[in-house]
């Protein structure tokens, strides 16, 4: 067999991961693990009310398509000029279409001709030829409500940046309203079939935990004998994680989930360029310390690989090193794995 023929063997036959998540996190990983493997569902959150997903929800009452989007264009194996249209926003002067993306009007008109939005998803992921899925993890109509330490609440995702910065202390839990809808049936047979489940990298509370609030997500992940990674982001974030350590990730992660939800913690042992802290910084943004104790004390397993971008402005996973850190685990980690 040649090298070439393996490659594409070793591809097609790779191993079947699920990646749980929303926003640009998770699209950024899914980029790198399509060249590994064609097994691929990405589940994400549908409970982002802004920008111009927002505008959509609000206009045609359907979820909102721009986290679902963004996957799409990380695994579509489509001609430039389809991917130029896809990531299009309409300029200022443009009306109510003023900074909404093509790619989200393409979903939105899919959404008008199917039965259901899972549906419109499938089609558009045919369209784009993409490697894998995109699963909505709930066709439901949701809105999450976060409360803070001081016993406060709002409700509505683009809302808790600005309520917390206002109220001036920690996020103490996240639900979704109505609570415990219904998951979408295929996202359930992809985690039950699953040998690699990932959650995150992405928003602690607005794009990773929304998705296990969903009914029935929690438990199939606790079921799964897949190895379970939580991969941690590399700064805290304005405006919803100031001032936690990786172990406050992971025990969020826990509180709202169940004991047994993630087996490790990957987490970026690499220095962020000269520069990028001091431009966070600004922004109440800090590289996350990684209290080993702390994570291990909670049953969790931490591991450092140098995963950060070396090239981008911000301080963000690379697409390639995540990819090749999150297979080695794998292929390191899985065979061994006690079920």
């Amino acid at each position: 067999m040649t090298e070439s023929l393996y490659s594409e063997f070793q591809w097609v036959n790779g191993p079947r991961i699920v990646a749980i998540g929303g926003g640009t996190g998770l699209s950024t990983m899914l980029r790198g693990l399509k060249l590994h493997t064609k097994n691929l569902t990405a589940i994400v959150t549908v409970a982002d009310d802004g920008g111009g997903s927002g505008v959509l929800r609000e206009d045609l009452k359907m979820p909102p398509p721009g986290d679902i989007r963004h996957c799409m264009e990380a695994l579509a194996n489509a001609e430039p000029v389809m991917s130029q249209l896809l990531s299009y926003r309409f300029p200022e002067g443009a009306g109510r279409l003023t900074g909404q993306s093509f790619g989200n009007l393409i979903l939105a008109a899919l959404n008008g001709l199917s039965p259901s939005f899972d549906e419109a998803v499938a089609r558009m992921s045919q369209v784009l030829a993409i490697t894998g899925r995109v699963l909505p993890v709930t066709n439901a109509d949701v809105n999450l409500e976060a409360t803070f330490e001081n016993g406060t609440s709002v409700v509505g995702e683009s809302k808790i940046f600005q309520f917390k910065k206002e109220q001036d202390c920690r996020i103490r839990r996240v639900r979704l309203l109505p609570e415990r809808p219904a998951a979408l049936p295929a996202a359930l047979e992809a985690i039950q079939q699953a040998e690699l489940i990932l959650l995150g990298p992405g928003s602690l509370y607005t794009s990773v935990i929304p998705n296990l609030l969903v009914d029935g997500i929690s438990e199939a992940v606790c079921r799964s004998s897949a190895l379970k990674i939580y991969i941690c982001n590399i700064m805290t974030q304005d405006g919803e994680t100031e001032g936690m350590t990786a172990g406050d990730h992971v025990a969020a992660l826990l509180q709202h989930g169940r004991p047994g939800l993630v087996d490790l913690c990957l987490c970026n042992s690499a220095q962020v360029r000269p520069g990028l802290v001091e431009r966070y910084r600004e922004e109440d943004a800090v590289p996350i310390i990684i209290d080993r104790e702390a994570i291990e004390a909670l049953g969790v397993e931490v591991i450092t690989r140098p995963v950060s971008s070396e090239t981008s402005n911000y301080a963000r996973h690379s697409v390639t090193r995540l990819a090749q850190a999150v297979m080695e685990l794998y292929r390191e980690r899985a065979e061994t794995k006690i079920f």
